[in-house]
């Protein structure tokens, strides 16, 4: 995008990014004054008309499965270390089935699910993934839950 005020230049650069120079050449202090906030509104318009896209760049070549699951396996781990974690300070020894599943439940499913709510807050995610996704973590949670409580220590 091109844009040439007496305020306002934008200056594309790679990858479709814009730069905006404020510059009032007619002026000795550069401020914002009713000028440049006019042709500040200008380039916003122009802006939002046009397509925007967030995009993930990836290294190029074929993905790597294998390398995903071992990082979703290590994601796994950590998420029950720290589940392990809370759930030991709130549930003693030998403490009751559902006391272990309610707390080990509860953080798995936050490790799990709430994270990914910033992604439809600040990049536009549809919040129909998101909610896919948390009833994904919900499932996990209950899965963790139901593992600890199973396997928790007796007294």
């Amino acid at each position: 995008m091109k844009y040439e005020g007496q305020a306002i230049q934008t200056f594309p650069l790679d990858g479709g990014f814009v730069e905006l120079k404020f510059d009032l050449k007619t002026d000795s202090v550069n401020k914002f004054n009713a000028l440049t906030m006019g042709e500040l509104k200008e380039v916003v318009e122009k802006l939002t008309k046009g397509p925007v896209a967030i995009m993930t760049v990836m290294q190029p070549g074929p993905p790597s499965m294998g390398k995903n699951l071992v990082q979703w396996f290590i994601f796994c781990i950590v998420v029950s270390i720290i589940t392990a974690y809370i759930t030991g300070h709130a549930v003693a020894r030998g403490g009751d089935y559902l006391a272990v599943f309610r707390f080990a439940g509860c953080t798995a499913f936050v490790a799990y699910a709430i994270a990914q709510w910033q992604d439809s807050i600040w990049y536009r995610r549809a919040w129909s993934t998101t909610i896919k996704n948390n009833i994904d973590g919900l499932i996990y949670g209950l899965l963790t839950a139901g593992v600890f409580g199973w396997l928790w220590p007796s007294v």
